[in-house]
């Protein structure tokens, strides 16, 4: 009976268990290193992002469930342009959190002098998360001070790539002069955002990083409620 048993699992006659999920949520955070973006804006969006992820608030939202987070971080600007800061980090504790914001601290700008390809950048997270930890959700945080002007834009990314199961959020940076701010704004709400219960987030400067940032991290952080997920479910 145990032969005939392991024979049908074997050959496919009865379903193997699924993959166990590892993580709650993988949250890939996309900076902008584009020209507009100067060196002193650069320390303040990269210093925000450090002083976010170690805030007391969002510390606990990372540990508001029993499931850890999967965290990843890169940078992006041109077409060919994106470097990736941190790859995926299983936050299970305290000290992986603080790791990885040394890593993000320690990192070096690889870019400065080319424009803004927001399609190939949503390319590049796109493959990222295809690579992540298995988790319930999938989330890519699209930073930035200015709308797309090379490549192909969001519109051609969102169908050229798997985003069927990502949220996309965006973090506007509305610092520089030329885009003004309803425009950027309205372009991040009317093209960059994607998913069921995606936001924007807005940074009056980059001086005010740092608060968006963590605003930002606490609301993706929190475990959805039950209700939510039923619905969801019940919508599938």
């Amino acid at each position: 009976m145990m032969r005939a048993a392991l024979l049908a699992a074997v050959t496919g006659l009865v379903p193997l268990p699924a993959l166990a999920i590892e993580c709650r949520l993988a949250l890939a955070l996309a900076i902008d290193v584009s020209s507009s973006v100067d060196a002193r804006e650069d320390t303040l969006q990269r210093g925000g992002v450090v002083a976010a992820l170690t805030a007391p608030e969002v510390v606990a939202a990372f540990f508001a469930s029993d499931l850890p987070v999967a965290l990843s971080v890169y940078e992006w600007s041109g077409r060919y342009n994106q470097e990736l800061i941190l790859d995926w980090t299983l936050i299970d504790g305290r000290a992986a959190l603080l790791d990885a914001a040394e890593v993000v601290a320690r990192s070096k700008r690889s870019h400065n002098d080319f424009p803004t390809a927001m399609g190939y950048a949503l390319g590049y997270g796109a493959k990222l998360l295809e690579r992540a930890p298995r988790c319930l959700r999938k989330t890519l945080d699209m930073a930035g001070d200015g709308q797309s002007n090379e490549g192909f834009p969001p519109a051609a990314a969102y169908r050229e790539f798997a985003f069927d199961d990502v949220v996309v959020n965006g973090l506007v940076v509305n610092a520089a002069d030329f885009e003004g701010e309803v425009g950027l704004i309205a372009f991040y709400k009317a093209e960059v955002v994607h998913g069921p219960g995606a936001f924007v987030e807005i940074a009056d400067g980059f001086e005010d990083y740092e608060r968006a940032m963590r605003r930002k991290l606490e609301r993706e952080l929190k475990p959805p409620a039950i209700g939510a997920l039923d619905a969801a479910g019940d919508a599938g």
